[in-house]
């Protein structure tokens, strides 16, 4: 075999040597391997230093892998490779100390210490199953509630008088037993909102006996049995063992469900454990028919000092309450109702909840009609007076209908179409002005750009007023008036928790030509300043979709404004300005003929397209772009949409342009130098992971890893995006086996990259930042996408595992910190890792950024694991500095940098597909596990690398 020669790629001549091998000694796989590092493995080196590595991507040739170990053959079965062994085992571990530096301050926490006076109070959970009399399931989900609650009324004295806290599902908790294991009950319950018929209501179908009553009754069949006995005494004392920390989340769930069921009476929208009153005061219009209302989070937690209550303020979506004509002029954002688009309404109005006027009924729209209402014909039996029979059937249309039988002249809607409010087979026609949207019905689709900037201007509070509103909150709804609590003996303390926190001091940038940078209040710029490793921008061309942008003023501007930070700009190429013709075409085709017109215009590939859109930051034509430019072409470009060319904005857009361009705008003075502890001595590659879910549950999510490259900075990173199914968690494609052997996985792609601009080096250590688990996730990250992180590693060669440190990072939360001697939000720096922290888990919360609106929310760090050994200092201060490595932003992000990318990497990316798109074209199937997911569009062998993502 000759091993000189170097026309087949590192792999293939890896497979010939196993081959080789094979048919002279008859060895296996495995031997072969073995013998093969003995005896090739210096030739295999010497091989791949001539050749420059390439990544893998679908469809083109096979690359070179790191020269580390020998790389398993595609020849290989698949039942032989790595994945088939045993996954390593991780659990969570417990806090190993606190830290110690940084300055003290004095905070108040929006916890509320719980006081728990009846400790050896047993919790008795019971299963509850409802059907109707003839055992059919109960379809509405609404129901629950009210069976129970005529349930209670009927048959407390059978229950013993016990009061229960129900989940308005199949499962209701008493303090101590009820007298019997097992009931079975008759609830006979009267529901006139249920009504659907024509002759009493105005709904448009057949008449029928049952017609004329006003209401509709039905018997449910409710059965209750013993399921567990919940000891209230494993939250009473702060849970210090793992063995005692199951039964301590099954008693604060008891809990929580009493605050909800307290909640439910009181006639408030349940969102998970806030709760939100039908009251017009708390509602705010954000736009499109959508409203914001807010109300208040609840929930029990168990920390070192003991159990204590949450409470904040929390804010939900719902469709704007009142005539539904109202809501679609507001939703389409047009005047008059000729100009609405019914395709579009019949997909918003569906499944929601109406009121007709004429009469005090609510119904749940199924669809539209076909036709506007002075057409719309249904069929209606009229009685003979003359005689016993049920007389015959004839044609109306809605509209004589309503004017004949109810005598309403219907004018606004008269041709406009009707609401369906009836079955498939059945349809039940209202006329649109009869009718009006129920209020406190939750919006679930995610926000325009728009709509969420409105929301956060309306809605953000100062510290002082939120601490004012929720003193006022504890003391009016009364906790320890509740019966279930008093019977466990809970009584709630009504001040904020006082805790000491700790300032750490912010870290030193370098800039420029070997200037320190030093950040005052979370922030820092480059007045005066240039940008550390500026880029040269020789050859590039503006693209121009907005009629109202001068692109001649903006490129000069930007000339001038990037020569003050280092960055030299040759005069634009080219600057194309759409023909005005398109600017009504789909936002695709603009996109099409704008490229035809760069080629036509240019000689060479860009270095950079500057890309003006119309509009500013929810424009359609956003998406197609990005995707021609990072998908199809491989070229960097930047989008803008300025309403006023100032310095500050040039400056924003320059320190994006440089980090996609491969520039450094500034380093950690400490990463600058190669002093990182732990990490200056070790490749270490970190990883950021974030899932997007894009608030359909029929819209597959995005899920975006980026790897940081170029040991040992901590400031360079590139992404990697997959699209997986709707609403799932986990990341599935950070090891993806192909059937020839190889892998297609996220975590390859990173590896690769590291290898290859860390001068060669391989990770032996990874510092995993994970972002949108939940608790209840915390197992999965290290059981599930820990070991796909393994198996992509020891893909690529490697034996050994390499040491973990994983921190989860949580923002949806409702903790919130507060200085105790001032009205300012707390400085950034702030950390609190005692007292309010979990009693034996390993955590703490941050403050990194200045808060300079509202109310600052800190980021609760959990580490899950940590191999690598940081003491909590040294972890703090790390993942505080990695919250001022953000190239595209000069002020220190609220949480590290790696999750920012990821975040951003997933909404870019994902933009590549429009939403609407996805269902229409059948591909929401996905999600139901009908279809394979859709294949997100790769990026360009040009971008892969870059940080196109800032």
């Amino acid at each position: 075999m000759q091993f000189s020669n170097t026309s087949c790629s590192p792999k293939t001549l890896l497979c010939n040597c196993e081959r080789f091998l094979f048919s002279a000694f008859g060895l296996i796989a495995p031997t072969c391997f073995e013998l093969w590092t003995k005896v090739g493995y210096s030739c295999l080196v010497s091989f791949v230093a001539k050749e420059k590595m390439t990544e893998v991507v679908p469809g083109t040739e096979e690359a070179a892998e790191p020269p580390a170990s020998p790389q398993t053959s595609p020849d290989v079965p698949h039942n032989m490779e790595t994945e088939q062994l045993t996954p390593t085992k991780y659990s969570i571990i417990s806090r190993n100390g606190v830290g110690t530096t940084g300055k003290h301050i004095s905070l108040l926490v929006n916890l509320f210490k719980v006081s728990v006076n009846a400790p050896d109070t047993v919790f008795f959970q019971y299963s509850v199953a409802i059907t109707l009399e003839d055992k059919r399931a109960v379809e509405s989900k609404g129901i629950g509630r009210k069976v129970i609650d005529r349930l209670y009324q009927i048959y407390s004295s059978e229950l013993g008088g016990k009061r229960f806290a129900y989940d308005g599902g199949k499962t209701l908790y008493t303090t101590g037993p009820l007298p019997l294991n097992n009931y079975e009950f008759k609830v006979f319950l009267e529901e006139s909102f249920r009504k659907r018929s024509a002759g009493a209501d105005g709904s448009l179908r057949e008449e029928t006996k049952r017609s004329k009553n006003s209401f509709q009754s039905k018997t449910f069949m409710v059965e209750i049995s013993f399921a567990a006995k919940i000891p209230m005494q494993s939250i009473a004392v702060a849970p210090k063992e793992v063995d005692s920390d199951a039964n301590c989340q099954d008693a604060l769930r008891v809990l929580d469900t009493v605050l909800r069921q307290r909640a439910a009476d009181c006639g408030c929208l349940l969102v998970r454990q806030s709760f939100f009153h039908d009251d017009p005061r708390n509602f705010t219009d954000v736009g499109a028919g959508v409203t914001a209302v807010s109300g208040f989070h609840s929930s029990f937690h168990p920390t070192q000092q003991g159990l204590t209550l949450n409470m904040d303020m929390s804010t939900t979506m719902i469709i704007k309450p009142g005539p539904v004509i109202d809501f679609l002029l507001s939703n389409q954002q047009v005047r008059e109702s000729r100009y609405i688009d019914w395709e579009k309404a019949k997909k918003v109005l569906k499944n929601l909840r109406v009121q007709a006027t004429h009469r005090n009924l609510e119904f749940k729209i199924s669809g539209l009609s076909e036709k506007p209402c002075i057409q719309q014909l249904f069929s209606m039996k009229v009685k003979n007076d003359n005689s016993n029979d049920e007389g015959q059937t004839v044609e109306i249309t809605v509209y004589e209908y309503f004017a004949k039988h109810w005598g309403i002249d219907l004018t606004t809607s008269a041709y406009l179409p009707c609401l369906d409010v009836g079955k498939p087979k059945r349809p039940n026609y209202l006329p649109l002005e009869l009718c009006s949207l129920v209020s406190l019905q939750r919006y679930t689709k995610v926000l325009s750009p728009m709509q969420r900037a409105s929301l956060v201007e309306k809605s953000r509070q100062k510290p002082q007023d939120r601490i004012k509103i929720l003193k006022h909150a504890v003391g009016n709804y009364c906790y320890d008036d509740d019966p279930v609590l008093a019977a466990c003996g809970i009584s709630v303390e009504k001040e904020f928790a006082l805790v000491e926190g700790r300032v750490l001091e912010a870290p030193k940038l370098k800039v420029g030509k070997n200037d320190v940078c030093i950040p005052c209040n979370g922030r820092w710029n480059f007045n005066k300043k240039t940008l550390l490793q500026p880029s040269h921008i020789d050859y590039w061309a503006v693209v121009n979709f907005s009629a109202r942008c001068d692109t001649s003023y903006i490129s000069r501007e930007l000339i001038r404004c990037g020569m003050s930070k280092g960055i030299n700009i040759e005069r634009p190429y080219s600057l194309i300005e759409e023909e005005p013709q398109l600017r009504k075409s789909n936002p695709v085709a603009r996109v099409e003929r704008m490229f035809d017109l760069l080629t036509s215009k240019l000689n060479k590939e860009p270095k950079l397209i500057l890309c003006v859109l119309p509009e500013r930051k929810n424009c359609d034509i956003y998406g197609p772009w990005k995707k021609k430019c990072l998908s199809e072409i491989g070229v960097v470009t930047q989008c803008i949409s300025p309403v006023k060319i100032t310095d500050q904005y040039l400056n924003n857009v320059l320190l994006k342009i440089n980090s996609k361009l491969g520039g450094i705008n500034s380093l950690l003075a400490v990463e600058h130098s190669g002093h990182l502890p732990l990490i200056k001595d070790t490749p270490t590659m970190i990883l950021g992971m974030d899932v997007s879910h894009r608030g359909q549950l029929d819209i597959p999510s995005v899920a975006a890893v980026v790897g940081s490259r170029c040991w040992p900075l901590i400031s360079r990173y590139r992404a990697s995006v997959r699209m997986q199914p709707s609403k799932v968690e986990m990341i599935d494609a950070l090891y993806k086996p192909l059937e020839n052997g190889g892998d297609d996985g996220i975590i390859r792609e990173l590896l690769l990259d590291f290898y290859d601009s860390s001068n060669g080096r391989k990770p032996t250590q990874f510092i995993v930042f994970r972002d949108g688990v939940s608790e209840s996730q915390f197992n999965q990250v290290l059981t599930v996408e820990l070991n796909q992180i393994i198996k992509a590693y020891q893909r690529l060669g490697e034996d050994d595992v390499p040491k973990f440190t994983v921190i989860v990072a949580q923002k949806n939360h409702h903790t919130r910190l507060f200085q105790a001697n001032g009205p300012e939000n707390v400085p950034p720096g702030t950390v609190v890792d005692t007292k309010i922290t979990h009693p034996r888990n390993y955590d703490f919360y941050m403050c990194a950024h200045a808060g300079m609106l509202g109310t600052s929310r800190p980021v609760h760090y959990h580490v899950l694991l940590d191999e690598i050994g940081f003491s909590a200092d040294g972890l703090q201060n790390l993942i505080h500095s990695l919250s001022y490595v953000n190239q595209r932003s000069t002020t220190a992000t609220s949480v590290v940098a790696p999750i920012c990318y990821a975040h951003h990497a997933a909404a870019q990316i994902g933009r590549f597909m429009n939403v609407d798109d996805l269902s229409e074209t059948g591909l929401s199937c996905a999600a139901e596990g009908n279809t394979p997911i859709p294949e997100l569009p790769r990026l360009h062998k040009n971008i892969r690398s870059s940080m196109f993502f800032c």
